[in-house]
């Protein structure tokens, strides 16, 4: 059973420390499967850092992750019992998403502050919630977002500063992969010997066990994760979001389904997106089942069709968590573009002058192609300063509502516009409905026990 709010505001204040410099960082891991290790693997190069405590719900990953920690943290098959302990100063939340928003909100109010994966949220108004709990119990809650602590990003900002691609008017992104045939359709059965099901399902809807269910695999399920479109594409729209300093869409339509991948999944293999911001419009291409021999034999980012591409009036400037490339555009005058084999009379003339380039082209790579232990380092910085991190809870919120929000539009099939003052779908109320989910018994009581 979930804690009281009055259990968790009485020992709040005890279980949160003001750290020093030089203190040590008590650190407890929560969920330690693929992405968890990495943060295990990560953390524990700093000096600064203490591995204190390994939790998940298989008993497997928790052997391997104490032994992956390089020290002998206590060890947790439920994550209530390690918010418990008043040594650990900080939570990193690596579950699947359904449980993204209720650990970090449990993790603030027992004093603990957050390094959580994205995608931050499962629906709409978790953010919101997670962004309340932060602020009021004066936490750090720092998002997975790494490309924002990508270290060639100070090479990035002066050509968005100064204009290298002239005026951004549009950006485009895509994920493709092939992964045919998909993951087939293995019976519902037991779940194996260690596993705690019932507590992973956590607030989620009660359903069979099924090997695809649980641990990698969620993400292909609307239980617990919003697929591609919330998982790789929301990395994607995090860096429009940073490098734009883009707050929220004006509108999105998107449509795509479950076409080529002959599996029990039901999130998209085919999927593509059109947002509306203020003056720019962001256009996001899925593909789960095909596609990838588009980009062979191509060379650099903003030839092919990775990372993010920033579209101007005088060029491309494509960004990813790796690295970074300028291709300008060719200035010419607009009557060249003109064919020149048919020149009717009173047509426009093509005019002389050689094409030139606009700027120099550039590219640039950081000190590694995922900077993930720059964005822990980042975090342990940021728990000592008490400054907020470079991927706040608000951003993470703002983020997942662009990419929420593309899910919805393409289960309804049609446009939505949202108001970003009321954080909601402007004249739907089917729609509106669809921005929070019921928790499960007795999950749902955490929400009101903290008047969220």
């Amino acid at each position: 059973m979930p804690a009281t709010r009055r259990a968790f505001l009485a020992t709040a204040a005890s279980y949160s420390r003001i750290l020093g410099a030089n203190d040590k960082v008590s650190l407890g891991f929560i969920g330690c499967g693929l992405i968890g290790l990495r943060h295990i693997a990560d953390f524990k190069t700093f000096p600064d850092v203490r591995m204190a405590a390994v939790c998940d719900i298989y008993q497997a990953r928790i052997d391997y992750a104490k032994q992956q920690s390089g020290a002998d943290p206590a060890t947790y098959s439920d994550f209530r019992k390690l918010l418990e302990n008043k040594s650990i100063d900080a939570v990193v939340i690596s579950t699947p998403d359904h449980w993204h928003a209720l650990q970090t909100i449990m993790a603030c109010a027992a004093g603990k502050d957050v390094y959580v994966e994205k995608p931050m949220t499962l629906f709409i108004r978790e953010g919101r919630w997670m962004t309340t709990a932060a602020r009021r119990f004066n936490r750090i809650v720092c998002v997975g977002t790494q490309g924002r602590s990508a270290t060639h990003m100070k090479e990035v900002w002066p050509l968005i500063d100064n204009h290298a691609a002239g005026n951004i008017h549009s950006v485009r992104f895509s994920s493709y992969r092939n992964i045919m045939p998909g993951f087939g359709r293995p019976a519902d059965c037991p779940p194996p010997p260690g596993l705690d099901y019932d507590l992973w399902l956590g607030p989620a809807p009660q359903r069979p066990y099924n090997p695809n269910r649980c641990l990698y695999h969620f993400r292909w399920f609307w239980d617990y994760s919003g697929g591609q479109m919330t998982n790789l594409s929301a990395h994607h729209m995090d860096l429009v979001h940073y490098l734009m300093k883009a707050k929220a869409p004006e509108s999105v339509y998107c449509a795509g389904g479950r076409y080529a991948l002959q599996d029990n999944g039901e999130t998209p293999d085919t999927q593509d997106a059109i947002w509306q911001y203020p003056g720019l419009t962001i256009e996001c291409s899925i593909r789960e089942a095909g596609g990838t021999a588009s980009r062979r034999g191509t060379g650099g980012l903003a030839s092919s069709l990775a990372g993010v591409q920033f579209i101007g009036t005088q060029g491309i400037l494509a960004v990813s968590r790796g690295g970074y490339e300028f291709a300008p555009d060719m200035k010419i005058v607009p009557e060249s573009a003109i064919p020149k084999w048919s020149t009717p009379p009173g047509h426009p003339v093509a005019a002389e002058g050689k094409p030139a380039p606009y700027g120099e082209p550039r590219r640039g790579q950081g000190s590694s192609p995922e900077p993930i232990d720059v964005h822990s380092r980042h975090f342990i910085d940021c728990l000592k300063s008490r400054q907020r991190p470079v991927a706040d809870v608000e951003d993470g919120h703002r983020v997942s509502i662009a990419c929420h929000l593309a899910n919805l539009s393409m289960k309804l099939g049609r446009q939505l516009k949202w108001d970003a003052a009321k954080e909601d779908v402007v004249n739907d109320r089917e729609a509106s409905a669809l921005l929070t989910r019921p928790y499960r018994k007795p999950w749902d009581q955490v929400l009101r026990s903290f008047n969220l």
